[in-house]
C-alpha cells in the first residue's frame, strides 16, 4: 500500500485539477450572480474529468510494473502492489468523477449532500473491505474491489443530484462542449492543489527509494504508517478547507471582505487545534499509533522513532494548508501553487538530501519538521501581505 500511495496521489491530482478549480470558479460566479456561466463550468467539469481520466489511466495500465518499480517496489512487494493496482484502476475514474462533481455540489450550496457522498463511500468501504478480504478470502484485491463498489455507489448519488433539474446547477444540453476560457479558468485555479498532489507523488518516489537504501522494506513500511497517520489528520484539514473554499469564493465575488477574513481566521484556528491534537498523540504515544497498523516489533520500533522525529513541528501544518486554500479560493493560482510547493518540494527535497548525509535514516525523518518550519515562515509572510491588501480594500469601500 505504501508503494501504491504515489499512484493514488496521481489520481487525486487529476481529480483536484478539475474539481477544486471548478468549485472555486462556480462559487465566484454564483457570488457574482452569473448562474449561466456556473452551469457551463459544471458541464466542462464532467468533460474534462472524463478526458483526463482516460489518458492517465491508460498510461498507468500499460506501464504499471515500471511505475511501481519507480515508486520503490522490491521483488517482495511488487506482486502485492500490482495485484492491488490492477483491481483499483477502474475505480480511479469513478473516484475522479465523484470528487470533481462533489466539489461543484458543495460550491453550489449543498454541503450536507456533499458530506453524505463521502460518508456513503467511506461507510460502504468499512463494511465491504473486511467482507471481501476475510470472508471471501480475496486478500489485497478484495480491498480494491470493495473500494470500487463503494465509490460506484457514491458516484451514482452525485450524478443523481445533477440530473435533478431542481438543483441550483444541473446537467442540461449545451454545457459539455469545452470552452477554453472556462477550461483555463478552472485549470489555473485547480493547478495549485493538483501540483501539490503531484509533488507528493514525487516526494513519495524519492523518500521510498531513499528509505529503502537506508533501512529496507521496514523503513518504507514505517514511512507508510507515518504517511497514513498524518493523512488521517490532514483529511480533517482538507475537509475544513473544502467547507471554507465556497464561503471565501462567494464572499469574495460578492465583495464581502470582512466576512471573508473572519472565515479564514476561524478555519486557521480550527485547523491548528486539529493538528495540535494529532501532534500530541504522535509524540506522546508513537508506539500505540504504530501498533494500530502492525504487530511486528521491529516495525513498531522503527515507526515509533520515525513519528517522534518527523512530527516535532506538525502543529504548524494546519495553518499552511488553510492558507494555500485561501489563495486558491481568491483565484490567486500562482501564490497558491507556490505555497503548496514550499512544504512538499522547495524545502523538503533539499533538506532530505542534506540531512540524510549527516544523520542517516534519522536525517530523513528530520527533513519533515525542518520543511514545516521553513514553509510556515514563508506562508506567514505571504498571508500578512495579502491580508493588509484586503484590509486596504475594506477601508477604501468604507
Amino acid at each position: 500500500l505504501t508503494i501504491t500511495f504515489p499512484v493514488s496521489n496521481i489520481s487525486t491530482a487529476v481529480g483536484v485539477l478539475v474539481g477544486a478549480g471548478a468549485a472555486a470558479r462556480s462559487s465566484i460566479m454564483l457570488g457574482n450572480g452569473d448562474r449561466d456561466t456556473a452551469q457551463i463550468v459544471l458541464g466542462n467539469t464532467l468533460s474534462l474529468t472524463l478526458i483526463n481520466g482516460i489518458i492517465y489511466l491508460s498510461l498507468l495500465g500499460i506501464f504499471i510494473d515500471p511505475v511501481l518499480r519507480a515508486f520503490g517496489a522490491s521483488d517482495a512487494t511488487l506482486p502485492y502492489a500490482r495485484e492491488f493496482m490492477i483491481y483499483i484502476l477502474p475505480g480511479m475514474m469513478m473516484i475522479n468523477v465523484t470528487f470533481s462533481l462533489n466539489n461543484v455540489m458543495r460550491a453550489s450550496g449543498y454541503p450536507t449532500k456533499a458530506m453524505v457522498t463521502m460518508l456513503i463511500s467511506a461507510g460502504l468501504n468499512i463494511i465491504l473491505a473486511p467482507l471481501f478480504i476475510y470472508v471471501f478470502e480475496l486478500g489485497i484485491k478484495g480491498a480494491a474491489i470493495a473500494t470500487d463498489i463503494s465509490i460506484f455507489v457514491s458516484m451514482i448519488f452525485v450524478l443523481a443530484h445533477f440530473f435533478n433539474k431542481k438543483s441550483v446547477l444541473h446537467f442540461q444540453k449545451g454545457i459539455y462542449r469545452l470552452r477554453w476560457h472556462i477550461v483555463i479558468g478552472v485549470v489555473s485555479i485547480g493547478a495549485a492543489p493538483s501540483i501539490v498532489n503531484m509533488a507528493s507523488c514525487l516526494i513519495n518516489v524519492v523518500i521510498n527509494n531513499t528509505l529503502y537504501s537506508y533501512g529496507g522494506d521496514t523503513a518504507v513500511a514505517a514511512a507508510g504508517i507515518f504517511s497514513t497517520y498524518a493523512s488521517v489528520i490532514i483529511a480533517f484539514i482538507i475537509g475544513l478547507c473544502q467547507g471554507m473554499q465556497p464561503v471565501i469564493g462567494y464572499n469574495y465575488g460578492a465583495g464581502q471582505l470582512k466576512r471573508l477574513l473572519r472565515t479564514f481566521w476561524l478555519a486557521v484556528g480550527a485547523a491548528t487545534v486539529i493538528c495540535a491534537m494529532g501532534w500530541i498523540v504522535g509524540l506522546t504515544l508513537p508506539n500505540y499509533v504504530a501498533m494500530a497498523f502492525t504487530d511486528d516489533l521491529h516495525l513498531i520500533d522503527t515507526t515509533s522513532n520515525a513519528l517522534s522525529i518527523s512530527m516535532v513541528c506538525f502543529f504548524m501544518v494546519g495553518f499552511q494548508i488553510v492558507s494555500t486554500t485561501f489563495f486558491q479560493s481568491l483565484g490567486l493560482a500562482g501564490k497558491s501553487i507556490f505555497l503548496g510547493l514550499t512544504r512538499q518540494v522547495i524545502f523538503l527535497i533539499p533538506l532530505l538530501f542534506i540531512l540524510r548525509h549527516f544523520f542517516g535514516l534519522n536525517g530523513i525523518w528530520a527533513a519533515f519538521p525542518a520543511g514545516d518550519v521553513c514553509a510556515t515562515v514563508v506562508t506567514a509572510i505571504m498571508i500578512i501581505t495579502q491580508i493588509r491588501h484586503l484590509r486596504r480594500e475594506i477601508k477604501a469601500e468604507e
